[in-house]
């Protein structure tokens, strides 16, 4: 299949932006709620561009992994891919869970001078833990999408496609689950009822806009614009009438609608090959899962100095990208044997008997 540039860019973007997300929650008076280490000097001006970010950073993120999956399925049987997402998604989480997470409340615990104190957490792994179950729960749904490719569901998704504004018929079961759950805040996504049937029906939408194909391509390009303008239009609205906390429905429609806008402007601009992208789609998955044991890192030697916090803002941020780019491009990637804790691609020398040879290796790719 084509390859689509566009939704690697939109994997490297959203973790990029992830990062610079968490970076911001240290500057805020609840960030030890949330088990960060918190600076003293506060700044309320920082979280503002935060909130337009906090109701689609994580739903775009697992969007996009359903739309993964449904490149996945194109080159391997239902066995097979069970087994490949074993080895990039549930190893990594269990690996991050045991090693990676309790490494960053150790930094957290010396900060504060607490006892430390070793307990396997899934910290911000969360997402993978969510992604993995997902894959188990609706591969017999995406199956039979599969095999009736050509079904009147898809035949009559695709006509109306042609509408402005169809793929908001999605915002219908998006907004039932924040009516029946509630969330508050709309956007705690881990480890709640909510981040966990909200990111299910993401990946489900995720991989059936995939399977619609060109058509939903089309109309997030074409009305992009329009997209943008209800976004910009439902964030005004929060920001100024409810204090950026809306009514759940208000949440799930502006939410979806940067997530379209996204989808379009980034199929417009960004659906083309670059060597940048080539380094930066690997490495994301890596970075993901170290980041936070640099933030914390970076934030325990920055903050005692008691700058102010336009300067310690962007040092923690430039510290924090340039630790994650030191540790993967000197650490994970050059060491083969750790590429299957941090989901890379790997392989393994199997050993076979042949007849010209007593003994021989042969690399299997994985």
């Amino acid at each position: 299949m084509e390859r689509r540039y566009d939704i690697d860019w939109l994997r490297v973007i959203a973790i990029g932006l992830l990062l610079i997300y968490h970076i911001a929650i240290v500057f805020q008076p609840w960030a030890m709620f949330l088990a960060f280490i918190r600076s003293e000097n506060l700044s309320a001006e920082l979280w503002q561009p935060m909130t337009l970010l906090n109701v689609w950073r994580i739903p775009i993120l697992f969007y996009v992994s359903g739309m993964g999956l449904f490149f996945a399925m194109r080159k391997r049987n239902w066995l097979q891919l069970i087994g490949e997402r074993t080895k990039r998604i549930l190893i990594p989480f269990l690996f991050g869970m045991l090693a990676i997470t309790p490494l960053h409340m150790f930094v957290f615990q010396k900060y504060y001078n607490m006892t430390l104190q070793y307990f396997p957490h899934m910290g911000h792994l969360w997402f993978l833990g969510n992604i993995f179950t997902y894959v188990v729960l609706l591969l017999p749904v995406f199956l039979w999408l599969q095999k009736y490719d050509n079904s009147k569901l898809k035949q009559g998704a695709q006509k109306l496609m042609a509408y402005p504004l169809t793929p908001f018929i999605i915002n219908i079961p998006f907004i039932a689950e924040a009516l029946v759950l509630k969330p508050a805040p709309f956007a705690m996504y881990a480890e709640t009822w909510h981040g966990f049937y909200l990111g299910l029906l993401c990946f489900f939408f995720g991989f059936f806009f995939m399977h619609v194909g060109q058509s939903f391509w089309k109309n997030v390009l074409n009305w992009r614009w329009l997209y943008l303008g209800i976004a910009a239009i439902l964030f005004t609205i929060r920001f100024t009438v409810f204090a950026t906390e809306a009514p759940g429905y208000l949440m799930v429609v502006e939410s979806n609608s940067w997530i379209f806008a996204v989808f379009g402007f980034c199929h417009k601009y960004l659906n083309k090959p670059s060597t940048l992208l080539s380094y930066l789609s690997t490495a994301a998955y890596p970075v993901y899962i170290i980041h936070m044991l640099v933030l914390y890192s970076i934030s325990a030697f920055v903050l005692p100095f008691q700058l102010p916090v336009y300067l310690s803002f962007p040092l923690i941020i430039i510290g924090t990208f340039t630790g994650c780019y030191v540790i993967y491009e000197f650490i994970i990637r050059r060491i083969r044997i750790l590429h299957p804790f941090f989901g890379l691609r790997w392989t393994f020398k199997q050993f076979q008997k042949r007849k010209d040879t007593p003994l021989t290796t042969k690399p299997v790719d994985q």
